[in-house]
């Protein structure tokens, strides 16, 4: 019964997105299946130049000619109409294309920032590109191979019946066979295509888990053990496919037979000679009854590929359906602007789930050009309470303010004009390296953005890339981590926003890197309002403010000597730092010596 439900739920998606193309589809069917009823004529002609000619007396020319005629003329019209009909279905499909390539986008540009940190990039990518291509064979395609794949043998088997019932029968004499045997291999089809599905995302996680880790892999000499979760996925999968597979292909192969060409005619012109000699049928009649038979094959192995393609084009519109339907983040109607760089967290909640509380009532302020730092144990909710501010989520309790406006009522271009962030994982897009740099600000000119880049101590390596601002990201600009990094500052510096948030910018980057990182975001921070998320305590202690989160509650505030005079929880975490950087030193003097 739920698989029912959600079975209709999903055709319900399906027609939901073709609704503004129905017009041309209904087009499109119409000239497929007058196409394919006019394919008949060279087959019903035939076999009528046949009767002519084995006709008792002088050959009437000119019934030969008007038929043959006939044959022509219905080979042009039924050209003339699938072709025309394809083209109309191929309209409907790039009309449809662009409705939702355009209804993506603008969904994609109205989802909250954090909803790309719950989703892969595979998921963004398979509804928009993979997605699409499903339902393009299925708008441009599907609907008229399948009106065809149905008139066709229909018409044929109704001019069978007008000739004599027996005919039309014998002509699908061994269609059951086949039939039988489909509904028997096809038994549970979608609960193994979940189990396959199932089986190659664990082939997927293995890959890329050991794709992500084999630099780590080869440095402890485990590529063989690490290699073992791959093959075992792979095993796994491949097992399972083939004990489904196998038997079923055995079983194709004998039923296949049943609608081959030569044992069609062999059992149509065996059976049919006994229709002869009982004269029930003429042999030019027989004739007719072979050349519709044969036409049954393709038509049964069209509607079979239809069926699978109306499959994946229902699963396709589901997710992008469900990709359609995300929530968008709600903007007001009546926008303010901020006064002022100042931010402050009012009484703020924030729940992911709507259930367990990520934040509880959290409070402090932020003055224009002062840094404030964010620090806590992994999981208290720092990175969290960042992200709040340029709206990658939205509060559930209380409100954020932005130079005393709530950011909830500030426009989102005017918010990001004001909010600049520098995440650990540099996102660059595919583009030159001005491209990329002038993301946040497109009118900057060529001086404002070596400025920035200078500041960032990136500009002399740029300046040696082989096209120097003009190389393409991934193509001839090929950057370290650290490289990237002090690129998405130069970008942030670049874009001059009035508050910016920086979430642990030097987690991957080398001791060089990181010196570099630090004194390129010294230069970013002057005069701006920062938030600083960093878990390298000493990287902190010149900030005018530290907060101190605990299980998503301020528990600490102040300057770092204040904090240690107060020898709480900041103390506590001091002290540990402390006496783990000075183990890590002595483990590095030691291996030098």
């Amino acid at each position: 019964m739920r698989e029912n439900r959600e079975n209709q739920q999903k055709d319900a998606a399906l027609r939901e997105l073709r609704r503004p193309i129905a017009g041309l589809t209904r087009l499109g069917i119409l000239l497929g299946g007058v196409g394919a009823l006019t394919t008949l004529v060279p087959f019903i002609g035939i076999a009528e130049l046949a009767r002519i000619l084995v006709a008792s007396g002088p050959i009437d020319s000119a019934k030969v000619a008007g038929v043959a005629l006939i044959i022509v003329v219905g080979l042009g019209v039924g050209w003339t109409c699938t072709g025309t009909a394809l083209w109309v279905t191929h309209l409907a499909d790039h009309r449809l294309q662009a409705i939702l390539r355009r209804a993506l986008v603008r969904k994609l540009g109205e989802v909250p920032l954090g909803w790309y940190s719950d989703k892969t990039s595979g998921v963004v990518r398979k509804a928009v590109q993979d997605d699409l291509d499903d339902l393009h064979h299925l708008v441009a395609h599907h609907d008229v191979e399948l009106v065809s794949a149905i008139v066709l043998p229909l018409g044929g088997l109704l001019y069978l019946l007008w000739l004599d019932f027996r005919l039309a029968l014998l002509a699908i004499a061994t269609l059951p066979i086949y039939m039988a045997a489909y509904a028997w291999m096809m038994r549970g089809f979608a609960e193994k295509m979940m189990q396959l599905d199932a089986s190659f995302g664990r082939v997927s996680g293995a890959i890329v888990e050991f794709v992500h880790g084999i630099a780590v892999v080869k440095a402890f000499g485990q590529t063989g053990r690490a290699h073992q979760s791959y093959q075992r996925a792979v095993s796994e999968f491949s097992d399972r496919y083939a004990g489904w597979v196998r038997p079923l292909l055995r079983l194709e192969a004998l039923t296949s037979m049943a609608l081959s060409v030569p044992v069609i005619m062999l059992v149509s012109l065996t059976v049919g000679a006994w229709f002869i000699r009982e004269g029930w049928v003429s042999p030019i009649d027989l004739l007719a009854e072979t050349l519709v038979a044969v036409v049954i094959p393709q038509t049964v192995l069209t509607l079979n590929q239809g069926l699978t393609a109306q499959r994946k084009a229902v699963a396709a519109a589901d997710r992008v359906a469900s990709l359609l339907d995300e929530p968008s983040l709600p903007i007001t109607t009546t926008p303010q602007a901020p006064r002022g760089a100042g931010v402050q967290f009012d009484h703020v909640s924030f729940s992911y789930d709507g259930s367990r509380s990520v934040l509880s009532d959290v409070s402090f302020a932020c003055r224009p050009g002062t840094v404030t730092a964010l620090v806590g144990t992994s999981g208290a909710g720092k990175s969290t309470l960042a992200k709040l501010v340029p709206r990658f989520y939205d509060v559930t309790g209380g409100a954020v303010l932005l130079g005393g406006v709530d950011i909830r009522n500030i426009a989102p271009d005017v918010l990001y004009r004001n909010v600049g962030f520098v995440l650990q994982d540099v996102q660059l897009v595919h583009g030159t390296v001005a491209d990329n740099l002038r993301l946040g600000r497109p009118e900057a000119s060529d001086a404002e953005v070596v400025a920035a880049a200078r500041a960032a101590q990136i500009h002399d390596r740029l300046v040696a890339l082989p096209r120097g601002y003009r190389s393409v990201i991934g193509e001839d600009a090929i950057l370290s981590g650290g490289e990237a990094q002090r690129l998405s500052i130069a970008r942030t510096l670049l874009a001059d926003t009035a508050v910016l948030i920086l979430d642990e910018a030097t987690a991957h980057a080398d001791p060089e890197s990181e010196a570099q990182i630090q004194d390129a975001l010294s230069a970013v921070a002057r005069g701006r309002t920062v938030i600083v998320i960093a878990h390298r305590l000493a990287t902190i202690t010149g900030v005018d403010q530290i907060v101190v989160l605990d299980e998503g509650r301020v528990r600490e505030r102040g300057t770092h000597s204040a904090l240690l005079a107060a020898d709480g929880l900041y103390a506590r975490m001091w002290r540990a730092y402390a006496e783990s950087d000075m183990a890590a030193a002595g483990a590095a003097v030691g291996e030098a010596s």
